[in-house]
């Protein structure tokens, strides 16, 4: 597995385990649902300031999405 989709797959993760809709979260860190979409697939990543605002939106650590904590 790639470092791209990991992150696609631990971004995923952490949406399942919050209680928030996509709609709710793409909202939260000003993104397109579509956009985000994007995100869980591995087509494009997001931003520094859109992860960091992915990150405190989902209550998760950089390093558990991007998987260094694993």
């Amino acid at each position: 597995m790639t470092l791209q989709e990991q992150i696609s797959e631990n971004i995923k993760a952490e949406i399942l385990s919050s209680d928030k809709t996509k709609s709710q979260i793409a909202a939260e860190i000003g993104v397109s649902k579509p956009t985000l979409s994007q995100y869980l697939s591995g087509r494009i990543q997001p931003s520094l300031l859109t992860f960091a605002k992915l990150c405190k939106v989902l209550g998760a650590s950089a390093d558990d999405i991007l998987g260094l904590t694993k």
